[in-house]
């Protein structure tokens, strides 16, 4: 864990300076801080400069405990905080991402002093960089056998800190199904899209009855009959 950078006793801890995500996923920012004697905190705001600034003259407001306070349009509803702001915890996690979201993000509090309205901006940034989606979802498949009811899992990719994202399908196994590939395509809100795939195999059901011969010589028509039984 990083130290806290301090300034006139506000203090901020940010364990990860530079994060990279891909777009369609989420990324969680993870954030503490501490303020100076005598201040009541009672909002957490938190801004985005672009990557392109070397500065950062321009900052958009992308989240604010104040529901009633306008953020960044293409923010809005993306963006959580963690625990509650009472727990100095200032960690955030933006959803959905898009390549146009990298850039530095910057905290901010506001509360009171002495029941005056005061505030203050920490200078430590977290930098973001969002690439294209590479990740693919994960197919689970349990033993197949034929004749028998079967679940397949999809899990879409990425972190799931606000809801499960987990697709299933059931059917009964069959032997036409051996060999087969399934497919399951994650389609994210911004039409980003990412599919995984994986193949079938279907386990025999066991013959009822085993017939014995004595000799070396089947009747050929029992002989298919039973490679027919053990073929998927």
């Amino acid at each position: 864990m990083r130290n806290p950078q301090c300034d006139r006793e506000y203090c901020i801890t940010l364990n990860v300076r530079k994060l990279t995500a891909e777009a369609g996923l989420c990324v969680v920012i993870p954030c503490s801080f501490k303020t100076a004697e005598g201040f009541e905190t009672q909002h957490i705001v938190w801004y985005k400069c672009e990557a392109s600034e070397a500065g950062c003259d321009r900052p958009v407001m992308i989240f604010h405990t104040n529901k009633s306070t306008d953020v960044q349009p293409e923010f809005e509803g993306r963006v959580s905080l963690i625990e509650h702001v009472i727990q100095n915890n200032c960690s955030i996690i933006i959803n959905n991402l898009k390549e146009s979201d990298s850039g530095s993000y910057h905290l901010r509090v506001i509360g009171e002093v002495n029941r005056k309205t005061d505030a203050f901006t920490f200078i430590p940034k977290v930098n973001v960089s969002v690439k294209g989606l590479k990740q693919k979802p994960t197919v689970m498949i349990p033993t197949l056998t034929e004749g028998q009811q079967a679940t397949l899992t999809c899990t879409a990719p990425g972190l799931s800190f606000t809801q499960s994202h987990v697709s299933t399908l059931t059917f009964n196994a069959l032997a036409k199904h051996h060999n087969s590939n399934i497919t399951c395509k994650i389609s994210f809100t911004d039409k980003t899209t990412t599919e995984g795939s994986s193949t079938l195999t279907v386990n025999c059901e066991a013959p009822r009855r085993v017939l014995f011969f004595v000799g070396s010589v089947f009747p050929q028509a029992l002989l298919n009959i039973f490679n027919r039984s053990l073929t998927c």
